[in-house]
């Protein structure tokens, strides 16, 4: 049978309470002894004593858990950021419960439903953008919440961002200084803010050169069967501009599926072609080892989302009814 604070009580001959704070942490704060302190923990390890999280919840109002929900588990970008999210909560005494929204907007909103049902003491989101009913909730109730790689700038809430505009503004201006002049972006869900931002900074490094920004070399792939939107998107640009001398890729993801294309098409990217992308898989190297990257901060991507995170829950525990002023980060990317 499931060890009890009853049984450790019985076998000490002392109160469920005291028991109770002492494995909450609140033995010092009680002035309960070191030495009964220790006589309590050894107990509960040698009965293996399994604290009932949920009626732990219940009583300090903190889960030790928190919610993570990115696009897509299986993103190389994504993942890295779960992980490194994941080892600094485990630092900081937290638990990660992690899902992936699948850029759907029900999906996500559902997520975001469950992960309160079940308490978890805050929320870290890399939003859909489509959809902001229940992030929004969340807003109001003062829900402890971080969003990351995409935000609403109209909404009053803690987000962590890169340097978009100008992360892409240098990748294509080193791209022109490289001799290209018929550089095409390849980009997707323009209805995100971050999408747009890097767009503009592809746009200022051309103007800047004198060089037209032109709508042939814009290919803007739809994301749902983008890898068949891929193909199209590039036969339309080699269509309209053959002489097209250079490829922004706004995402890694893009990016990799081009590569397909290229190698089925018969096309040697790396003569001839100035690359750059924003973010980079270990792939590249062999794909495209001369390809400008913009390399994201995903260490500080992740410490920073669980510190602000953190930061709210304390706020929130401590100040009930009253909302914190919100964290806004833009990071920079590491540039070549």
């Amino acid at each position: 049978m499931k060890t009890s604070l009853k049984d450790i009580a019985e076998t000490l001959k002392l109160s469920k309470t005291t028991i109770s704070w002492v494995l909450s942490g609140k033995g010092d704060e009680k002035g309960i002894s070191l030495a009964t302190q220790e006589k309590v923990f050894q107990c509960a390890k040698q009965l293996n004593y399994q604290p009932n999280l949920l009626a732990r919840s219940l009583n300090t109002g903190i889960s030790g858990t928190i919610g993570l929900i990115i696009p897509d588990i299986t993103d190389a970008f994504y993942s890295k950021v779960a992980r490194s999210i994941e080892k600094e909560a485990e630092t900081q005494g937290y638990s990660l419960m992690i899902c992936s929204s699948e850029s759907e907007i029900e999906r996500e909103n559902r997520m975001i439903r469950l992960f309160k049902a079940k308490q978890v003491d805050g929320i870290i989101v890399a939003p859909t953008k489509v959809s902001k009913i229940e992030i929004q909730n969340l807003v109001k109730e003062g829900y402890p919440l971080v969003l990351f790689d995409r935000y609403f700038p109209e909404m009053q809430t803690n987000y962590i961002i890169i340097d978009n505009e100008g992360s892409s503004y240098e990748l294509v201006k080193k791209m022109i200084d490289n001799g290209s002049s018929k550089i095409a972006i390849i980009t997707t869900n323009p209805h995100l803010r971050t999408m747009n931002m890097r767009r503009e900074g592809y746009a200022r490094a051309l103007i800047e050169a004198n060089l037209p920004v032109d709508p042939d070399l814009y290919g803007e792939v739809t994301f749902v069967d983008y890898e068949k939107n891929v193909f199209k998107t590039l036969d339309q640009i080699f269509s309209k501009v053959p002489d097209v001398d250079g490829f922004f890729f706004t995402t890694h993801i893009l990016a990799l599926e081009a590569f397909r294309y290229f190698y089925e098409k018969g096309i040697n990217i790396n003569k001839g072609y100035e690359l750059a992308c924003i973010h980079g898989v270990s792939a590249f190297r062999v794909l495209a080892p001369n390809m400008n990257i913009a390399r994201m901060p995903i260490e500080e991507i992740g410490k920073n989302a669980v510190r602000i995170l953190l930061g709210d829950i304390k706020y929130r525990l401590e100040n009930s009814t009253e909302k914190r002023e919100v964290e806004t980060l833009v990071l920079p990317c590491s540039l070549p």
